[in-house]
């Protein structure tokens, strides 16, 4: 059985694992809206992985955002997915001009998958 405390630390790091996705879609939104599509090879891989990333975080946040409890594996499995592409989305903006604060932005929502499915059992 779960214990009321772990109901509510579940919750919160549930909570803290969307609104971390939230601000890593919106950073990454941002850097593909300043980015030129007709740049080179480089940039337009930095295209790619921002607007997968942004789309990944966008459908965890929403699953994360649902009222009923889903299934434990269907959570997990959709974070560590979620904490992947935002450390290779990371990595990718490492390697970009102006964009290290967008490589920290991906870098949170990472650490906060992380903790989600610490909560998880």
């Amino acid at each position: 059985m779960t214990t009321q405390q772990e109901l509510v630390r579940f919750l919160e790091d549930r909570f803290a694992c969307a609104q971390a996705c939230t601000e890593c879609a919106r950073a990454c939104v941002l850097r593909v809206s300043r980015s030129d599509p007709d740049a080179g090879d480089h940039e337009a891989l930095v295209r790619r992985k921002a607007l997968l990333c942004a789309e990944v975080c966008d459908a965890t946040c929403r699953m994360l955002a649902e009222q009923n409890r889903q299934d434990e594996s269907a959570l997990r499995l959709q974070a560590k997915w979620c904490l992947l592409v935002c450390l290779e989305c990371a990595q990718v903006l490492d390697a970009q001009p102006g964009a290290e604060a967008d490589a920290e932005k991906c870098r949170e929502c990472a650490r906060a998958c992380t903790e989600f499915m610490a909560t998880l059992t």
